[in-house]
Order: C-alpha cells, then sequence, then structure tokens
C-alpha cells in the first residue's frame, strides 16, 4: 500500500479502559490490486508513518480518502494576480447541528499572516460539509523551482461556539506552467527545462521501511547533481519527500502504479481509479508537482499468447481504462498536466490518451547504440510533431567493481556490466537530449540502484544496477559527475576511472568530467598540458603510466578560481583481470525480467 488510508474508530474505542490495535498485512499476489507485475521487487509491511488522531467532533475531516482535508486550487496565475479556492471539508460527528467558524489565513515565509478570511455557518449533524473560501494575491511571490522555491502557507482554523477546536496547516507555492511541442517546459512563462532522475524508494538492508533520514539522504543526492526535476515512479512516494521537493524547488512527475499490465476486471480498474484518487487528493497542495501520471509501459506481457480478438478485447480495456483514468485525474485536478510513460510505437492508441507523454528509450543498452540517439530523437518528433514529449526513462547497467578499456556494449542481461559503458551511453544520450528543445523533460533511468528480484545480471543477483549511485548509497559512480558537471551550480572536477586499478596496461586515456573553463593535468607531478572542452568532458588520450603507484591530478580554473581533483592508479603488468563465469544456461530466474527497464 503506498498511499495513507484512514479507519474512523471513534465508536469501537474503549475510553474507560485499555485499547488494541492490530494491524494485518499480505504481501500476497492480487490480480485485481495493481501493479501485479513490474520490473522492481514488492516489499511488504508497514513503511510509512503511522499517526492516532485525537480530534474534536467538529473539525476538519481526514475522512476524503485521508488526504488533509484542506484543498489549494490556484486559478488565473501571473506574476501580477493570483486567485486561490480554498476548500475545507469540515465534519460535524455530533448528533446536532453545530455552528463552525471557519479562519483561512495566508502567511508569507516568514510566518506573518498578510490576509485572513472568516466564514461562519452550521454544519449539519453526523455529515460533513465543504466550506469554500476565495483569495486574491496581488503581485504574489512565485514558486519559481529551484531558482526560488518560495512558499506561502495556508492556515485553516475551525472555532465551535467557545473556542478553537481544529486546524490544518498546508504550503502554497504560488506558479504557473506549461508544455509546449517545440518549446518544452514553461515555468511562470519562461522556459526551464526539465531534467533529472527517476527514483525508487527502497534501499539495501531496509527495502522500503526507510526513515526521514533516508528521505532526506536521498533529496540532498539528488539536489547535489543538480537536478531540476524527478520523477517519482512507478507508485506514490511518501508526502515528506514531496515536502522536501516542494521546499527545494524539484519540479515533480508524480505517478499512479499502473504498470506493464492491466487484469481486465471491473475490481482491477476500480482499484486502479482509487489509487490515482488517493495521489491525487492526498498531494493536491504540494506545489512542485505538476503532472499525473498514469501508467508505465502498459502492455500485456501474455500478447503473444492470445488470438487476434482477445488481443484486441485486452487493448481495448487497457485504453478505456486510460481514458477514465484521464478524464478522473481532469475532474479532480484541472490545474495540473497528465502524462504517462510509454515504451510502445508512436501511433499506440493509449499514447494519445494524455495531455503529454513520455517515452522510455534504451537507446545503448538493451537495443541499437548510444550514436543512434539523435536520429531516433527526431524520428520520434517527427512521427508526433503536434506531441509534446519527453524522455522518461534512458541509462544503463554499471559496477563498479567491474572495469573495461574502451569498452563495447555489454550483455544487458550478463554479469559483465563496466562502469565506463555506462559512461559512454550517458554522455550520448545527454548530449543528444540537451540540443532538442522540444524534449520538454528528460529522466534519467536511476538515479540509485535498486532490488528486482527477477534480474540475474552484474555484480548482484536480484539488482537493477542503472543507478548512478550504488544501492547502499555509499559509492557516487563516475556518471554522476558527468550530470553533475552539466546541471550543478557548483563547481566540479572530477577524474574518472579512479576504481579501475590495478591495471596491466600503461597505456590508456585520462577522462575529467568538469564544468570548469580549462583542466590542467598533472601525472606524478609532471603537468600532461591544459584542455578546454564546452561538453564537460575533458580527454587526454594517452597517457602512459609508470610501474607502480601513478599520481593523477587535475587542476581546474573557473571564473579565476581554481579548483582540484587527484587519486592513485596502479600499473601492475602482472595483474590477471578475473571476470565473472557467465555458464552457457544460468538457473532460470524467479520472474522473468522486463525487456524495457
Amino acid at each position: 500500500m503506498f498511499s495513507a488510508f484512514g479507519y474512523d474508530i471513534t465508536t469501537l474505542v474503549n475510553s474507560s479502559g485499555d485499547n488494541v490495535i492490530a494491524v494485518r498485512v499480505t504481501n500476497a499476489i492480487d490480480k485485481d490490486i495493481p501493479p501485479n507485475s513490474a520490473d522492481f521487487t514488492f516489499f511488504g509491511g508497514i513503511y510509512r508513518g503511522v499517526q492516532l488522531l485525537a480530534l474534536s467532533p467538529l473539525s476538519v475531516s481526514p475522512m476524503d480518502d485521508a488526504s488533509p482535508g484542506v484543498y489549494l486550487k490556484q486559478t488565473n496565475v501571473s506574476a501580477d494576480h493570483a486567485d486561490v479556492q480554498i476548500t475545507a471539508k469540515i465534519r460535524n460527528a455530533l448528533t446536532i447541528d453545530q455552528p463552525a467558524g471557519v479562519t483561512c489565513d495566508l502567511l508569507d515565509a516568514t510566518g506573518k499572516t498578510i490576509e485572513s478570511i472568516n466564514t461562519r455557518m452550521p454544519i449539519v449533524a453526523g455529515d460533513s460539509q465543504d466550506v469554500v473560501q476565495w483569495m486574491s494575491i496581488d503581485h504574489p511571490h512565485l514558486w519559481n523551482g529551484r531558482n526560488d522555491p518560495y512558499l506561502y502557507r495556508v492556515r485553516v482554523t475551525v472555532s465551535n461556539a467557545n473556542a478553537v477546536v481544529d486546524r490544518v496547516i498546508q504550503p502554497l507555492g504560488i506558479r504557473f506552467f506549461a508544455v509546449d511541442p517545440d518549446k518544452g517546459f514553461l515555468l511562470n512563462g519562461h522556459p526551464y527545462p526539465l531534467h533529472g532522475v527517476n527514483r525508487h524508494q527502497d534501499r539495501q538492508d531496509r527495502g522500503w521501511a526507510i526513515t526521514s533520514r533516508e528521505q532526506k539522504e536521498d533529496f540532498d543526492l539528488i539536489m547535489e547533481m543538480g537536478c531540476n526535476a524527478i520523477r517519482l515512479s512507478h507508485y506514490q512516494h511518501a508526502q515528506e519527500f514531496y515536502d522536501l521537493c516542494d521546499r527545494g524547488g524539484l519540479v515533480v512527475w508524480a505517478e499512479a502504479c499502473l504498470v506493464n499490465s492491466v487484469t481486465p476486471t471491473g475490481a482491477f480498474d476500480d482499484i486502479a481509479r482509487q489509487q490515482l484518487r488517493e495521489l491525487i487528493k492526498q498531494s493536491y497542495n504540494h506545489p512542485s508537482i505538476c503532472f499525473w501520471s498514469l501508467f508505465n509501459e502498459l502492455r500485456d506481457k501474455k500478447e503473444k499468447e492470445q488470438s487476434a480478438d482477445e488481443g484486441k478485447l485486452m487493448l481495448d480495456h487497457e485504453v478505456q481504462l486510460v481514458g477514465d483514468l484521464n478524464k478522473l485525474a481532469h475532474d479532480l485536478d484541472p490545474t495540473r498536466l497528465t502524462t504517462a510513460a510509454t515504451n510502445s510505437r508512436p501511433d499506440f492508441p493509449f499514447n494519445g490518451i494524455t495531455d503529454v507523454l513520455g517515452f522510455n528509450i534504451y537507446d545503448g543498452w538493451y537495443v541499437k547504440s548510444p550514436d543512434s540517439w539523435p536520429a531516433d530523437l527526431d524520428t520520434l518528433h517527427s512521427k508526433l510533431p503536434d506531441r509534446a514529449l519527453a524522455i522518461s526513462e534512458y541509462g544503463a547497467g554499471a559496477s563498479p567493481f567491474q572495469h573495461e578499456l574502451d569498452p563495447t556494449h555489454p550483455k544487458t542481461d550478463g554479469l559483465w556490466h563496466p562502469e565506463e559503458w555506462q559512461c559512454v551511453v550517458h554522455e550520448a544520450a545527454w548530449k543528444a537530449m540537451s540540443q532538442r528543445p522540444y524534449l520538454w523533460g528528460a529522466f534519467l533511468w536511476n538515479m540509485f540502484d535498486f532490488a528486482s528480484d527477477g534480474r540475474h545480471e552484474g555484480d548482484h543477483l536480484g539488482r537493477n544496477d542503472k543507478g548512478l549511485i550504488t544501492y547502499d548509497r555509499k559509492i557516487k559512480k563516475d556518471a554522476f559527475y558527468f550530470y553533475k558537471a552539466n546541471w550543478s551550480d557548483e563547481s566540479v572536477v572530477y577524474i574518472t576511472d579512479r576504481r579501475f586499478t590495478p591495471r596491466n596496461f600503461d597505456h590508456s586515456p585520462v577522462k575529467i568530467y568538469s564544468n570548469c573553463d580549462s583542466v590542467d593535468l598533472k601525472l606524478n607531478g609532471v603537468s600532461l598540458g591544459s584542455v578546454s572542452n564546452a561538453d564537460h568532458v575533458f580527454i587526454w588520450p594517452d597517457v602512459t603510466l609508470i610501474r607502480g603507484k601513478n599520481v593523477i591530478e587535475a587542476d581546474g580554473v573557473r571564473a579565476g578560481r581554481h579548483y582540484s581533483d587527484s587519486c592513485t592508479i596502479e600499473y601492475d603488468p602482472g595483474f590477471v583481470e578475473c571476470r565473472p563465469y557467465e555458464p552457457a544456461t544460468r538457473p532460470a530466474a524467479t520472474t522473468a525480467p522486463s525487456p524495457a527497464k
């Protein structure tokens, strides 16, 4: 269960003695609950925070799909003006009607009240009613992504005839945005190309049972790399992570859990709608969220086993369901865009339903070569010229413990995933995407290695190693620094291939990722010259190592200031490299891995 849920236990509580609350959870497969298949491990248990709410009978209701009970709808937003509709769901659990005073205060970032509205109205006994108020804000301080993630707050206070009985505070980041098929993403009227990562929430030895500390560590690493956007795949993430994105200025693609396949039953459809409804209601007030994603790589895995009639019925069912979800998202929230991540051909029926669309493309990994990126992006754009497009996934696997000089395309399902090949793929992919302004976003797969129990590849069984950081968050792979050099405002000088030691060859290139104007390289104290490069990749093509330890030093200059890095590489001509054994026939995996992750 990825979303919040709540129960009203008022009538069950023993007010004169102890109460025992028992919760039973199961991780058993239920084909009527999406996702019923996916390329990640389904951990069990309760891994979100749990609260016991002791509320006044007259209060903001927590029972509207476990939402905050307060909805802040922005309309007519510009740099000059914004209107905010505040809807508070007020419940009366008593047996008689109750007069309620509802005060809405708009607070600035310092906590100062800048506007207040008060409404008084009766709330019917045993019912919940919407109290709707409007605020108009002239010259609002806009939430402007990482440049200026300014947050107001709205405080809703409920009073009965005698006193304050409840209070709820929600974030308000005032912004407007759009996506143009040719110009990409626009934030507050200005081009704001989105670049970032996908994230899975699990980590080594914890699964999904992570605390606020781990949530914050993940967020800080993503911010360090320079991301300005994130796709929180493939399910609803913890509310505290959306809070971090609000405060840090990350634009969020928030996703429901419709992944890979659909069970053609009414129960499955109902639960898919429920999951989307809970995602939207519980996350409605987060200004960082600009996109509601309806599905990821939707397809029927048993398509080859079906007759033509069965396949058509399944496709018709999928199209109907996605259409229903798209309408539901717009009904609940007409202020945001719907999207999806697809790996089907461009003209596939459900690819035309959402407002905008992302494609999962793995040139250089599952298909083709890294050189295919420019042509494939332009071909996709030519087939869908009026469609706003993003790349929702791309990348390659990498082990920080496996290395290869001049790597060739490895077996994607093999045990040899040299770190250097991941760099080759990302350098080619990002260069192509950064030169195409019609892409409204680029979301690499993945920020962190994650569990996928059906995989048998790389240096760990049951793991997807496309992350730029290892599963335990201890090692930042070389490609992490490639993106940091491209995306971050922080000055970067990083010598790659530093874990490729010892080596049994003495001639090799030295490659450095940097956003400096120029970088000077020294080997064992001797300068090998200065290099300038606009692509943030600095290469000395033929460096000769001496036997034993070699000290490599890099000195970068940016705006007149110096930044440095160093590492030690050992040359041992007698070193024998050991690669993992690749049996001709490996044991069958528990679950077949997806061919498109």
